[in-house]
């Protein structure tokens, strides 16, 4: 009953896709076509965002086994099933009962918008109510911690610093622990609006904290736990950085200017306090791995395995932008937990046919067009591919975490892993930027593949942003197996990189990352067969990925 049930849920949500989407796409190859059915049926509206613990997620994890379970792969999960059970503790602050009020010196109250000018990070171990006078001190470095005697002087204060991420400046886990250190009431970080790598954005869905909950001992309830005596770490948008420090004298603006150049920023005490209040709620919590695996074909190496992988959970529901308040996480991720799918079913055909290179042209250099290529039809591969679509990834990798913690196939046994987020064929493939490119063979590898279909393997131009440490390769390489993950990359000053950064600005980890935006399918297809060949690679390879000398990943004992 339950198959029948999960079948009929997905056939619903084709059909509420197809209502919703009515535009044919120009999408010429069948794989291609199947791969966006698929994705529509993750992302559609009745997916309700698949935010991890909610009955949607469980939905769309129902529906990716049972996929997975046509496509004739064999469960690799627990107890002879497709999933992978990860406990998780909520913290979750809510927008009722919650308050920031900035009292000034004249008697005038300002109230600051909750997910709209301010918001919190894990309240979870620190102070939900609390109050103290404000202080800006510049980066908030330890020297402007401190007094003219060299010691710290901000205790009680609540500490507004600029929320730099640039290099060669204090970091956020440094401004939080000298804060920490000097017995601050609080600290807020600004937002940096010349950061244009990748710009901030309001509102914040929600305030909801998610972690793997422990698996020895009983959790203390948080009324028996003592907090720290700080309030959480806060984040405050740059247009309402004048509205904290009126009546300061400094110019919210020129300091904004000022340290989004890296150059020296004051340090003043502003004529206000702020009292903050949160709601805070609690519950335990869990949510599926789904996890399968396709047998290797040598008898020798089909005792190793190939991760291929990619996050099924979304945002869900979360304040409104532009009257849409559901993250479907179409490009975010459910576009290449599709790809999965499709491999899966391609790999069960017996053909794994690229994308229908056969109907497909490929971009070359600037704008020529090569010759079409043929289909290839391909024994199953040497190496067993383990497919894993992972939870809690938008909480802080939370599945992958758990899968490498507690493999269900042996870690040690694991010769890559092959990472899918957030690709966004937004514009011609010609160029990809690969995290992890220079740690392993998987590099070469890459570059290898991409070659004869003109696409360029770059390392990330824009390590600020910690992007290797964001996305699910993170648990695999810390745990000494090769990774490797890809984003669509550009040239400096093109139309690839004009659209790459709307889509940060409008669509990242929004309502409007939907089935609506626009997408160009060949560059889709491109990716699919570039992926295709690379995990087909892989496999199939006499040697084993391994980690290049100098990488800090490189002796990491399974």
């Amino acid at each position: 009953m339950r198959i029948l049930t999960t079948a009929l849920l997905g056939t619903l949500a084709l059909t509420a896709s197809a209502q919703q989407h009515p535009r044919d796409p120009d999408i010429h190859d069948p794989d291609t076509l199947a791969w966006w059915h698929t994705t529509e049926a993750l992302s559609n509206d009745s997916m309700e965002g698949r935010d991890t613990g909610s009955a949607a997620y469980q939905r769309a994890a129902e529906m990716v086994a049972e996929r997975f379970k046509a496509a004739g792969l064999q469960p690799a999960g627990e107890d002879g099933s497709y999933f992978q059970t990860v406990p998780m503790h909520e913290v979750a602050v809510d927008a009722q009962g919650t308050s920031f009020d900035l009292a000034r010196k004249d008697g005038s109250h300002v109230a600051l918008s909750f997910l709209q000018e301010i918001t919190v990070g894990n309240p979870d171990e620190y102070l939900t109510a609390g109050s103290g006078a404000l202080t800006f001190r510049g980066y908030c470095g330890k020297d402007a911690m401190a007094g003219s005697d060299g010691k710290p002087n901000i205790e009680g204060k609540i500490v507004v610093c600029f929320g730099t991420q640039r290099a060669g400046l204090p970091t956020g886990a440094e401004r939080a622990n000298l804060a920490r250190q000097g017995a601050a009431r609080g600290l807020i970080n600004v937002d940096d609006p010349y950061f244009s790598i990748e710009p901030p954005r309001w509102p914040a869905a929600y305030a909801r904290f998610v972690t793997l909950h422990p698996t020895e001992g009983v959790r203390i309830p948080r009324s028996s736990r003592a907090p720290w005596p700080m309030l959480p770490i806060m984040r405050l948008s740059a247009e309402s950085f004048a509205k904290l420090i009126a009546g300061s004298g400094q110019d919210a603006a020129a300091i904004l200017k000022l340290g989004g150049a890296k150059q020296p920023l004051p340090s003043f005490e502003i004529p206000a306090t702020l009292a903050v209040k949160m709601h805070v709620t609690e519950r335990e919590l869990s949510s599926p791995n789904v996890l399968a695996v396709f047998p290797g074909s040598d008898p020798e190496l089909k005792d190793e395995y190939v991760v291929v992988a990619a996050h099924l959970d979304g945002y869900g529901f979360g304040t409104p932008v532009k009257g849409d308040n559901l993250y479907n996480g179409t490009l975010d991720d459910a576009a290449y937990v599709a790809l999965l799918i499709q491999m899966a079913d391609d790999l069960h055909a017996g053909v794994l046919r690229h994308g229908g290179l056969h109907q497909v042209s490929f971009v070359q250099g600037a704008g020529s067009v090569g010759p079409p290529l043929k289909s290839d039809v391909l024994a199953p591969p040497k190496r067993s591919i383990v497919f894993c679509a992972f939870t809690g990834e938008e909480k802080g990798l939370l599945g992958s975490n758990w899968f490498v913690a507690h493999p269900t196939v042996p870690l040690a046994q694991m010769a890559a892993d092959v990472n899918l987020d957030q690709l966004r064929p937004l514009f011609p493939l010609r160029i990809l930027t690969a995290e992890a490119v220079d740690d392993s063979t998987l590099g070469a590898t890459a570059r290898a593949v991409a070659a004869p279909l003109h696409i360029e393997i770059r390392p990330d131009a824009e390590p600020e942003r910690g992007l290797l440490r964001r996305a699910d390769q993170f648990p695999f390489l810390r745990s000494g197996v090769p990774a490797i993950s890809f984003i669509f990359g550009y040239d400096p000053g093109t139309d690839a990189e004009r659209r790459y950064r709307e889509w940060y600005q409008v669509r990242y980890h929004r309502p409007q990352d939907d089935l609506t935006q626009p997408m160009d399918f060949q560059a889709a297809t491109s990716f699919n067969v570039f992926f295709y060949r690379l995990v087909e690679t892989i496999a199939n390879g006499a040697k084993r990925p391994e980690f290049l000398l100098g990488s800090p990943f490189a002796g990491k004992a399974h």
